[in-house]
């Protein structure tokens, strides 16, 4: 049995935070139900899909839409609209990442399906949330960040910020908040019985990230900024530096015994009582990074591991999702998939000693499970042939 077995999900979200939410509970065990617009329909199109052979592979190697069933439903018709509703009606959760005010407008909003369902978690997620003077604008992660106060401390000094892959606001700050909220939703359900309203927003998330640096903020303190002592980047010990190939290792050695550690693995003992003297710091720096130089990155990893400094090598993702530790915590696992047959694919995270998470299939193809969902609500072979034929469902 997995954590959230027997947990209904109907997934309307379509880009990357709400999937990798519905994913996160699918991976746990949850049913999880993609409501997909058919092809054709302005949400369902996507440009030159490319081949067959490509299809399948993106579709087969994207985990966000793993563990999941697919129904493809016209939600702009009034039948279409119906199917959702009936869905509804013994779902435990529903989630949608459209824009605010669009699901109104679609007829299958919050106080639609709650009245259909009282019982309903409902989790709009959007960029700016569901209110207040920036609910109309548009956005992506680089947005988020920025109004959340991340990307303003990312970088180096005197350079310009450095932009980091969508991971901050729309995986962090996006799906795994939103798998949290929604699980913690329905564990407050099991007190009251009273489904709610989740209105989760990218941009406060960000923000709710930083909760640690926000307060010595508000105690009167400076924000971070690229290249200040300690974690951003400034200080020698926690750091990064090139080694002979070209690869890189990093450093965290804050701690007055790791920091005593590296001044003596580097043959600077006479520094060993200046860890706060920062007037230092920048020596220390470039005697590390011409140390680091003398030898490849994985020859440093194997000579320093064993000691206490907090070192690793920088992997590359490739490099990540092969390596040895990674490998034996089963971060990758082997599923699969219906034309590809045995493939790789990210393993899972959290490790439940009782109720563990699994991979159980690839990515299903838009409206797999169409018939069998409809057949299941109750719709006879000819009524589905029906909305079939005038592109309801497809």
């Amino acid at each position: 049995m997995s954590a959230l077995e027997g947990i209904k999900v109907v997934d309307l979200s379509r880009l990357a935070p709400g999937p990798y939410a519905s994913m996160l509970l699918g991976d746990l065990g949850a049913d999880v139900l993609m409501v997909e617009a058919p092809t054709g329909t302005v949400q369902g199109s996507a440009g030159d899909p490319g081949s067959q052979e490509a299809q399948d592979r993106r579709r087969a190697f994207n985990p966000l839409s793993r563990n999941k069933r697919s129904i493809t439903v016209n939600l702009k018709s009034e039948e279409g609209r119906a199917i959702v509703h009936d869905l509804a009606k013994d779902a435990d959760v529903f989630l949608e990442g459209f824009r605010p005010g669009v699901t109104d407008r679609l007829g299958v909003g919050y106080q639609t399906i709650a009245e259909i369902n009282p019982r309903i978690v409902y989790a709009s997620l959007s960029g700016y949330g569901q209110t207040g003077p920036y609910v109309d604008m548009v956005g992506h992660d680089i947005n988020y960040i920025s109004v959340g106060g991340a990307l303003a401390m990312i970088g180096r000094e005197g350079q310009p910020l450095s932009i980091p892959q969508n991971v901050i606001a729309d995986f962090a700050g996006g799906g795994l908040m939103t798998a949290f909220a929604i699980t913690s939703a329905l564990l407050s359900r099991q007190n009251t019985g009273q489904g709610q309203y989740l209105d989760m927003s990218m941009s406060d998330n960000v923000l709710y990230l930083l909760a640690s640096q926000s307060g010595g903020v508000l105690g009167g303190g400076s924000s971070p900024v690229p290249g200040m002592p300690g974690l951003g980047g400034g200080s020698p010990h926690y750091n990064v530096y090139e080694c002979a190939d070209g690869k890189y290792i990093s450093l965290g050695s804050l701690e007055p015994r790791f920091w005593e550690n590296l001044c003596q693995i580097s043959g600077r003992e006479d520094l060993i009582e200046h860890e706060a003297d920062t007037t230092k710091h920048s020596e220390f720096t470039e005697h590390l990074r011409t140390m680091f130089k003398n030898k490849d990155r994985d020859t440093w990893f194997q000579e320093l591991k064993d000691i206490e400094l907090c070192v690793a090598p920088v992997l590359n993702l490739e490099e990540a999702l092969h390596d040895p530790h990674q490998q034996h915590r089963k971060m990758t696992v082997t599923v699969e998939d219906e034309n590809l047959g045995s493939i790789e694919q990210i393993g899972i995270g959290p490790k439940f000693s009782e109720t563990p998470g699994s991979v159980r299939s690839t990515a299903p193809h838009p409206g797999k499970h169409t018939d069998e969902v409809l057949a299941g609500l109750g719709y006879d072979s000819s009524r589905i042939a029906s909305l079939r034929e005038s592109g309801v469902v497809s």
